[in-house]
């Protein structure tokens, strides 16, 4: 009998699409019961559409389009998986993306807010303004052998993609190509702008880019980051919002033997500042999140380091209780000043506002999930995950194989927060109406920000994944274009539920700029020989093959359940 595909096919979408479309937009519309402590949102809900047979066809069309394109697909993620460049340094990848966007008609604005590989491609005239957004920078020290079920760097302490950004900016090229085909042959109103999330790790540009006017003119920011899960959620989030500083210290240096007496340790300030944080953590909200490292220890032991810093990351549920952070930690500095006789000044390398997403974007975006499903796994694919599972010491549940529930709180108390991570997607958020697209490219296995996260990202795992997502967004991206009303109830959650009783403020101060020295010695020091290792389509199909590996690589005593 001959094997079923592991894509999803693409006859098998248009056949749903037929029997589902005319109710595709009423599903993502329909009444949803209040969740406890939320407002009701009546200006918010929508009647059932009318049956719309050209939308339906239209979403028919750019369903199979996203699917013939898979190998494109997966060539860009291939492609930028090799490339492996950290927060501000993805030179390689953002000359990839904009030459393919370039090609296809788009124009580019670079050096967007002042960031050397930041940009803005747009395509179109006319509302309304789509933007499509994703993150493109790794992770330290994660490089990684994709398809391999355990650590195996391809050159050891290299940076690699071990969240999986090499993957979404594919997802919305591929989105964006399948929607302007249908615009440019029926000559549809509307604008399609792409952008890369930039040192997102860092939480350092999306900041920059609002206070910079990006989104000014945009109607609806849809942005795509992967996951393990298909899901999308509308309201107040669980994550933290941040601010993160650096503390750059200033002594006298002295011969640390001959005459200790006569030195100011710029490290003892740094340290005594660090050691007063850790005493000050246990009467701290249990709502934060803070952390630290030493980006400057002194030069060598035998002098007395003139120069130190220490940078911190203060991780808070809202702006109010973010500042009330700082202002601890600067009086922590001078704190520690005053016992050393050193001086301190601070600078500001990153932010990010916690998140509130839209609801009758969701809701849309939701329906068309649940019209393209989950990819269908090989069992390739899900020995690779349950071996990966097994590797990392975590349930073996191999790949999900249904899309998540749609949830979503106008307003989650704070008391019931007890969130960690932070996306400066949040300061879009507050900005224009916006919610993210998690796809399923990576595995429920590794801890995050780890070489475990990067396992799947070369591999049939994550073009099947990027691909389905492609088709959400592309689906999307179509209802926003041709149903306008859709884009003014979008507005109207924005301005009378999500920005009725909380306005933004920016965490940034006037005189903050962009951080964009950071990781360039770590990218200069591997770049060299991570260039030996870059994806060659044109002798390759896959990144794998070029690797050489076999898929899937698992220990010879891993088997599938």
């Amino acid at each position: 009998m001959k094997a079923r595909s592991s894509w999803t096919t693409a006859a098998a979408l248009t056949a749903t699409l037929g029997v589902l479309a005319p109710t595709l937009s009423a599903q993502g519309q329909a009444a949803r019961p209040a969740a406890q402590g939320q407002r009701p949102a009546a200006a918010t809900a929508a009647k059932a559409p009318a049956p719309n047979p050209k939308l339906d066809g239209y979403k028919k069309e750019v369903v199979a389009d996203v699917e013939n394109m898979s190998v494109f697909t997966q060539q860009m993620i291939d492609q930028v998986f090799s490339y492996g460049e950290l927060g501000f340094q993805e030179f390689e990848t953002t000359k990839y993306l904009t030459d393919i966007l370039k090609k296809n008609g788009f124009t580019i604005q670079e050096n967007l807010a002042g960031i050397p590989t930041a940009w803005m491609a747009s395509w179109g005239s006319g509302k309304p303004v789509i933007a499509l957004g994703s993150d493109i920078d790794d992770i330290p020290q994660a490089s990684q052998k994709p398809g391999v079920a355990w650590h195996e760097p391809m050159i050891q302490g290299a940076p690699g993609h071990g969240e999986g950004h090499n993957s979404g900016m594919p997802l919305n090229i591929t989105a964006a190509l399948a929607v302007k085909k249908i615009m440019e042959r029926d000559h549809l109103p509307g604008t399609i702008k792409l952008w890369p999330g930039v040192a997102e790790e860092l939480l350092g540009t999306k900041a920059y880019y609002v206070r910079d006017g990006a989104f000014k003119d945009v109607d609806i920011a849809l942005f795509a980051h992967v996951g393990d899960a298909m899901n999308v959620n509308w309201g107040d989030g669980m994550s933290n919002g941040l601010i993160s500083v650096e503390y750059l210290f200033k002594g006298e240096s002295a011969h640390a033997a001959g005459a200790p007496w006569r030195g100011k340790s710029a490290l003892d300030a740094a340290a005594l500042m660090d050691i007063g944080w850790q005493y000050r953590r246990e009467h701290l909200r249990l709502q934060q999140r803070s952390h630290s490292v030493y980006s400057d220890g002194g030069d060598q032991p035998n002098v007395v380091p003139p120069t130190a810093a220490i940078w911190y990351y203060f991780r808070e549920t809202d702006y109010a209780h973010i500042k009330d952070l700082w202002e601890v930690a600067d009086n922590m500095a001078k704190g520690a000043t005053l016992m050393t006789d050193t001086t301190v000044t601070s600078r500001v390398l990153g932010s990010a506002w916690p998140s509130h997403m839209n609801k009758t974007v969701a809701e849309t975006m939701h329906s068309n999930m649940e019209l393209v499903g989950m990819p269908v796994w090989s069992a390739a694919d899900q020995t690779l995950a349950k071996a990966l599972q097994k590797e990392v010491k975590v349930p073996e549940i191999g790949l999900r194989t249904k899309i998540n529930e749609l949830r979503g709180r106008e307003e989650i108390p704070d008391e019931d927060k007890r969130g960690g991570g932070s996306d400066d997607i949040g300061d879009v958020s507050w900005t224009v109406p916006t919610v993210t697209l998690n796809y399923p490219a990576n595995i429920a296995a590794g801890p995050g920000h780890n070489w475990a996260n990067a396992v799947s990202m070369a591999t049939p795992i994550a073009h099947k994944g990027t691909t389905a997502g492609a088709k959400v967004q592309a689906l999307t991206v179509l209802d926003l274009m041709t149903r306008p009303e859709l884009v003014s109830q979008a507005w109207d959650y924005f301005k009378n539920v999500q920005t009725k009783d909380k306005k933004y403020v920016p965490l940034l101060r006037p005189e903050d700029k962009p951080a964009i020295w950071l990781n360039k010695e770590t990218m200069d020091k591997y770049r060299p020989e991570m260039k030996k290792y870059y994806f060659d389509p044109t002798k390759f199909k896959t990144y794998l093959e070029q690797l050489g590996i076999e898929y899937p690589t698992i220990r010879k005593s891993s088997t599938a359940n």
